[in-house]
């Protein structure tokens, strides 16, 4: 006759059912390390998102203009031409040339020269600025052609011509000696004034 343990006693295990064993120290350091190393790379990860994060906001905020040195077109222009080409020099802070072209690369001796420089204003205008001993050079005309005069205006002792392009733009233009110099855009008359008062020729020597 069997005798029975004490009551609530749970059966005893059998010898197939051996509980698993400890995990041993090297895995119990393993797994600690583990955890360390996410809980050290968590940090960095965070402030790697956000120096991501403040480079775009500062990208998406940032000043679009890119401006640019016009001073070796000039040179370029003024060494093939053959009149004294003036340029707007000493303009006040806000004004940054932002392109500049002539055709004078591709000038023999004694043919005629045009230059162009743009400008962005202190009010992020346009004000564009060409000279020419060509009458009938492309920058010119698609300019004069067309405009309607309103009268003129005395800039830095100089008689300036103001008219109104076909686009509405006020446009600034005076003729010396077969040379025309015009200045003209969206900026406002008294911005586009000032780069046409600022007129000079580039200095030599």
């Amino acid at each position: 006759m069997t005798t029975s343990g004490p009551p609530g006693e749970q059966a005893q295990q059998t010898p197939d059912e051996q509980p698993p064993p400890p995990a041993s120290a090297v895995e119990r350091a393993n797994r600690m390390s583990a955890a360390n190393m996410i809980r050290s790379l968590l940090p960095l990860v965070v402030i790697c998102l956000l120096a991501v994060g403040w480079i775009a906001f500062r990208q998406g905020d940032g000043d679009p203009v890119r401006p640019i040195d016009p001073s070796s077109t000039v040179q370029l222009a003024s060494a093939r031409a053959s009149y004294a080409v003036p340029v707007p020099t000493g303009l006040p802070d806000g004004y940054r040339s932002t392109s500049a072209r002539t055709d004078a690369g591709d000038a023999v001796e004694g043919a005629p020269v045009t230059l162009e420089i743009g400008y962005v204003t202190p009010s992020t205008e346009y004000a564009g600025f060409v000279v020419s001993d060509d009458p009938e050079a492309d920058p010119l005309t698609a300019v004069l052609e067309g405009a309607e005069a309103d009268g003129s205006v005395q800039l830095s002792g100089e008689e300036w011509t103001r008219s109104t392009s076909t686009r509405g733009e006020t446009v600034l233009s005076r003729e010396d000696a077969g040379v025309t110099v015009l200045v003209t855009g969206s900026a406002d008359d008294e911005e586009l004034e000032t780069v046409a008062a600022s007129v000079a020729p580039v200095a030599t020597g």
